[in-house]
């Protein structure tokens, strides 16, 4: 893949199961929660930021969806896509991406 816009529709096509996306979502949630519990209570909470994420993304693709994550062959784009994602969902526009 050249570049992200490439890239972006093999992303989805790894996110079928509307369960991995609910999985993602939660984890690229938690990664808010852990920028705001960093600011307001304790800095460390910035390191369980990408366990938790990576946690949840991972688990759901390896027993959930049945495929290997696209971060381990495009880290920068998959996290870029996944914050895309979170997007859509939060918006409620994921579906018609996925069409």
């Amino acid at each position: 893949m050249k570049d992200f816009a490439e890239f972006w529709p093999f992303y989805l096509s790894q996110h079928r199961s509307p369960r991995t996306r609910r999985w993602h979502f939660a984890g690229t949630g938690m990664v808010f929660l852990c920028l705001v519990l960093a600011i307001f209570v304790r800095w460390w909470f910035l390191l369980l930021a990408p366990v938790i994420a990576y946690g949840l993304a991972w688990y759901s693709h390896f027993f959930v969806e049945g495929n290997k994550p696209a971060t381990f062959g495009h880290p920068v784009w998959s996290l870029r896509a996944d914050f895309r994602m979170f997007g859509l969902m939060l918006t409620g526009r994921v579906e018609e991406e996925l069409r």
